[in-house]
């Protein structure tokens, strides 16, 4: 190979190898700035969206009726029974309804289906502050943090509300040793 040919061979590899890393850097960043689905952050949003009942429990979630949510969400489960989104959903309307034993059932079952479903790890550890559970919500921080390399909006907002009750835990009288 004479020094005219191998100097091209370096800089076809060079562009080459720049242009690798910046494919591999665009599919990377637009997985870290994917929006969080609101009330959801759903995984399986492809699946789900298509069908009614799925439609008309987001609608319900959003004006607040979580009663009317379940219902909706409890016939998917039984046609979907393989898709966490909707238990991420029933644990969620579960949570606000304060049926805090059922929603943890639902939130598991999201979980057991798709163990790196970051809304069920976010709702999960919101539902282990509800019960004064701060360890437990701290580890769903920690599987959140594992989950997100360049961090993402179900990260930041546990973190956020776990600092907010830890600030009001401290702010209660004769807890200040305890929150430590």
């Amino acid at each position: 190979m004479d020094a005219t040919t191998e100097s091209r061979s370096r800089r076809l590899a060079t562009k080459l190898t720049a242009l690798l890393g910046a494919v591999a850097l665009t599919g990377m960043l637009a997985v870290a700035t994917a929006p969080a689905e609101a009330a959801g952050w759903s995984s399986n949003k492809t699946t789900t969206a298509a069908d009614q009942d799925y439609v008309l429990a987001e609608k319900r979630i959003e004006a607040g009726d979580y009663q009317g949510a379940i219902t909706l969400l409890s016939k998917l489960a039984e046609r979907q029974p393989k898709n966490a989104d909707v238990f991420n959903y029933l644990g969620f309307s579960n949570r606000k309804l304060g049926k805090f034993d059922e929603a943890l059932v639902h939130y598991q079952r999201a979980l057991f289906l798709d163990p790196k479903h970051r809304g069920a790890h976010a709702y999960l550890g919101e539902l282990y502050l509800s019960i004064d559970e701060l360890e437990k919500a701290e580890a769903e921080l920690r599987e959140l943090d594992a989950l997100c390399f360049f961090g993402c909006e179900e990260y930041r907002e546990l973190k956020a509300k776990i600092a907010a009750y830890k600030a009001q835990q401290a702010a209660l009288p004769g807890a200040r040793e305890s929150v430590n």
